[in-house]
């Protein structure tokens, strides 16, 4: 199974980071491997506590499913994703704000936001993974 490296992952983050600053948000981001292990993340400077087991939970369910995490918001109730959410020990977080990562269709790992608006935690996710010219979809 191929994977982003512990240099890719470090260079989305830093594109995150870069991002949320920008935004003036308060912000932790987390970039996890194919699996959902956990490969680096950042919680900026006043961003909440809970705000890093949420970014990398969202990150999570991105790499779980290879699709953006606010897309599975809608069955999150369903018995195979309380299954999953269950079997993940609540580490998985099915809502806006994190972006699987593909290179040449092959899912490599995923980005997720916590502590903006799910469309900052999302946008955040998008220009790390742009930045290294990899994409959100297969």
């Amino acid at each position: 199974m191929a994977s982003l490296t512990l240099a890719e992952a470090e260079q989305i983050l830093a594109a995150a980071k870069a991002k949320v600053l920008a935004m003036g948000a308060k912000m932790s981001v987390s970039v996890v491997d194919p699996r959902g292990d956990l490969i680096t993340m950042c919680r900026t400077d006043g961003a909440s506590w809970r705000t890093p087991p949420i970014s990398r939970g969202k990150a999570v369910a991105a790499a779980c499913f290879g699709r953006p995490s606010g897309e599975l918001t809608e069955n999150a109730q369903s018995p195979v994703y309380r299954a999953l959410m269950a079997m993940e020990g609540g580490h998985m977080v099915p809502g806006q704000g994190a972006l699987p990562v593909y290179r040449n269709g092959e899912l490599i790992g995923a980005v997720g936001g916590s502590g903006g608006t799910a469309q900052e935690d999302e946008d955040a996710a998008r220009a790390g993974i742009e930045a290294l010219g990899l994409s959100s979809s297969p």
